[in-house]
């Protein structure tokens, strides 16, 4: 019996592929500073904490100056609310320094807390005029801005939380 000749080896084609898309660079953690939650954050604590120097009660007297109360002067809530917004701005720092808090611990959870206790703290100095404060005194622009900047905290915290998802 006659062996069949082995055939010629195929000719080994040339095996085109398509070149991998360039890496898009990373945008960084999700709570960055250039993140809409990281962006509100930052500048909802630096409100924060700027307006525990801003009148929090004012007196306007027609026949005397106008007598103001900052928030540092109302007692420990004011003082507070100043530093809860300092831990707010270094913590957002240190997260864009690379720091990190662990990861049982997410960075919007302890943005959300402290932000609800501020609007607690700023909610019982609005409902209650302490007495040192003269009588016929009311609540000044200050009041309303810490409300306002520790709701927005409560907000960047809930916006840093979706963009982590």
């Amino acid at each position: 019996m006659q062996t069949p000749e082995a055939f010629p080896p195929p000719e080994e084609e040339e095996i085109f592929f398509e070149p991998e898309p360039e890496p898009q660079p990373y945008p960084g953690p999700a709570g960055s500073f250039w993140a809409l939650g990281g962006r509100l954050t930052w500048v909802a604590a630096l409100v924060l904490t700027v307006s525990a120097f801003t009148d929090w009660y004012a007196e306007s007297g027609l026949a005397g100056p106008t007598i103001s109360v900052i928030a540092w002067h109302t007692g420990t809530l004011g003082k507070l609310v100043f530093f809860i917004g300092l831990v707010l701005l270094g913590l957002t720092i240190l997260s864009e320094l690379g720091f990190e808090l662990p990861p049982s611990i997410p960075d919007s959870l302890v943005v959300i807390a402290l932000g609800s206790l501020a609007t607690i703290f700023v909610l019982i100095r609005l409902i209650s005029i302490p007495d040192s404060i003269p009588p016929p005194a009311g609540r000044g622009i200050g009041i309303w801005i810490s409300l306002l900047a520790s709701l927005a905290v409560i907000v960047g915290g809930l916006l840093r939380a979706s963009e982590e998802l």
